[in-house]
């Protein structure tokens, strides 16, 4: 393992909410020069889930992202505070956003999203024995569920038609494991 050369000299937090806090640090740079750094830390985990059906079906959830000022068509995803079991909060993704839940579970990934500048942790999960109940999205959600063959998500990955993170990652696992012949 490497040792850190970076040295802080101080933080300021600049914005706090219930969702993230922005620092601005002052720092030692690996050259032994001064400088500073802007730290996004967020305070959930970012949860995706890949429901996969026995016929090799999956499910999109598409909604308007705010911050990117577009549709995006994505994995059942959303945010589980770092308290809370992971598994958990991917099971309530999973139900709120598509009302699906289901008998068995695999992590399939953990990976940072933006380690430049933020501390974002995600964790993607295979879903399997799937059974349908009532989507309970939140009030901030308005959400389209589509049930598609995994290769018609895996087309629109590669064409660069879904560019979510979560999903890309998480769909281009599960065509490796396909093609190992572990799934």
């Amino acid at each position: 393992m490497e040792d850190n050369p970076w040295q802080t000299l101080g933080v300021q937090t600049v914005y706090d909410n219930r969702w993230i806090r922005v620092e601005h640090r002052e720092v030692l740079h690996p050259g032994g020069g001064r400088g500073i750094y802007g730290l996004v830390h967020f305070k959930n985990r970012a949860i995706g889930v890949i429901p996969l059906e026995a016929d090799g079906s999956t499910y999109l959830v598409g909604q308007y992202r705010y911050a990117l000022g577009q549709y995006s068509w994505e994995l059942p995803e959303g945010g589980g505070p770092l308290e809370e079991d992971p598994l958990e909060a991917a099971r309530r993704e999973l139900r709120e956003e598509t009302g699906l839940e289901a008998d068995h579970w695999q992590l399939l990934l953990k990976m940072h999203l933006s380690n430049s500048v933020t501390d974002e942790v995600s964790l993607i999960y295979l879903a399997r024995g799937l059974r349908s109940g009532p989507a309970q999205p939140e009030e901030t959600e308005r959400l389209r569920v589509e049930r598609l063959p995994f290769e018609e998500v895996y087309r629109r990955v590669v064409a660069g038609e879904i560019t979510d993170a979560i999903t890309v990652a998480g769909v281009l696992r599960v065509q490796a494991l396909r093609l190992a012949g572990e799934l």
